[in-house]
């Protein structure tokens, strides 16, 4: 059996190497998933990324299959009712966070046709290959990260700092980190 060269950092489960040879890093122009990670990365903010995926169902379940216009028009009881779902992250400034990004991804899509449209933007449409020789070389941040956060911020985001926005960055391929070893670079 041929063993896969991976990232480093996947290689803690199953879980982690499905997850990293099966989406990370790949393009993702589909608003429903770009809102799908927006979500996932507002809540994993402090915590490990490990953590978001192992909920990430329960997630899926509790914020309507991640649908924005639902999500949207969440009320006060839908708040308290996540905020006692022990399957995801109970914070009172996630949640609502997450309800107020509802709202801005909307107005972006009715400004830019799409969010798609709008974040791909920054990269005109394509991904940054960044050619990592080791997991050292990756950056939490980067100058493009911290432009986009505070777009973000200015359009009403929340939970949208420059880490965070790196992480969705690489999540949805819009940069690619796989180091150059990686089966996936192949």
């Amino acid at each position: 059996m041929e063993t896969k060269l991976r990232c480093a950092w996947c290689e803690k489960d199953d879980l982690y190497r499905d997850y990293h040879d099966n989406e990370w890093g790949k393009p993702v122009y589909d608003d429903d998933k770009l809102f799908e990670f927006l979500i996932l990365e507002t809540f994993q903010a402090g915590l490990s990324w490990y953590t978001i995926l192992k909920k990430r169902e329960n997630f899926r379940k509790a914020f309507d299959n991640f649908d924005y216009k639902k999500v949207a028009y969440y009320d006060e009881e839908k708040v308290e009712e996540l905020l006692q779902d022990a399957g995801i992250i109970r914070n009172n400034l996630k949640v609502k966070g997450t309800i107020s990004n509802a709202i801005a991804f909307m107005e972006v899509q009715k400004e830019f046709g799409s969010f798609s449209k709008y974040i791909w933007n920054f990269t005109d449409g394509k991904p940054i290959e960044n050619n990592r020789k080791s997991l050292r070389e990756v950056p939490s941040t980067t100058p493009l990260s911290d432009a986009i956060s505070k777009d973000l911020k200015k359009r009403g985001f929340k939970f949208v700092g420059s880490t965070v926005v790196y992480a969705h960055m690489q999540a949805t391929g819009m940069v690619n980190d796989h180091v150059i070893d990686c089966w996936t670079q192949k």
